[in-house]
């Protein structure tokens, strides 16, 4: 049975306000999630529906075609504590290889069902989490993969990449291959969703930022910088 739209919304906040409730719990500094390209297809025009529902535009009744994930994490400082009010976009192909960029190849043949890009605010535990599709290759050069920005009082913090672990075509992709030793940090792997009837996929991805711009404000201070 496919999962009603304004339910996933709800069960969405209800789970980021309940999960990882706890900060700072870990002693030593955790590793920075890598960097990587924005690419040229970050959505030029935005879609008319840009919440974390990428499966189901608005109130549509027909979804997207593709194995739908339910896809979250948290947004984390390198010291574990969750980074709220932090603004979580991801922006992928549809289940034929398409952007919603208005100039990306073979437009005119993309799923109108797909939305293809999506937000999310994170909440006091840092989680955030959108039901989408899984990944599909682009092209003849990249695997598949999903695109995140995170940004927070206007500041882009963090462009980044998530590939689908032991995917076989992940060594014959460029970007993933610059990775080299962080490889890991950028991968999840996609696994049955417990009791789903729909044969629906779970992926969690922890994001960990280097600096937000408060840190940056309170080294300026300290430092006089604002003189």
């Amino acid at each position: 049975m496919f999962v009603n739209r304004r339910h996933f919304l709800v069960q969405a906040a209800t789970w980021g306000a309940a999960a990882f409730a706890t900060p700072g719990v870990f002693a030593e500094q955790l590793v920075r999630t890598p960097r990587q390209t924005e690419g040229p297809f970050y959505p030029d025009e935005m879609p008319l529906d840009v919440d974390n529902d990428l499966v189901v535009i608005n109130d549509a009744i027909t979804p997207a075609v593709g194995e739908i994930t339910h896809l979250t994490g948290r947004v984390l400082d390198v010291h574990g504590n969750p980074v709220k009010n932090a603004r979580v976009e991801i922006w992928q192909v549809d289940s034929r290889g398409i952007y919603v960029h208005t100039e990306a190849p073979r437009r005119a043949r993309r799923d109108v069902n797909f939305q293809g890009f999506g937000r999310f605010e994170t909440g006091s535990t840092g989680a955030y989490r959108f039901r989408t599709i899984k990944p599909v290759p682009y092209g003849g050069a990249r695997t598949a993969h999903i695109h995140f920005a995170i940004d927070k009082n206007g500041h882009r913090l963090l462009t980044t990449q998530l590939y689908v672990k032991d995917n076989p075509n992940n060594e014959r992709d460029f970007i993933f291959r610059s990775s080299r030793a962080a490889r890991d940090r950028l991968s999840a792997a996609f696994e049955p969703l417990p009791g789903s009837e729909i044969g629906e996929l779970t992926a969690n991805f922890d994001i960990v930022i280097g600096e937000t711009p408060e840190d940056r404000e309170r080294d300026w201070g300290r430092r006089g910088w604002w003189r």
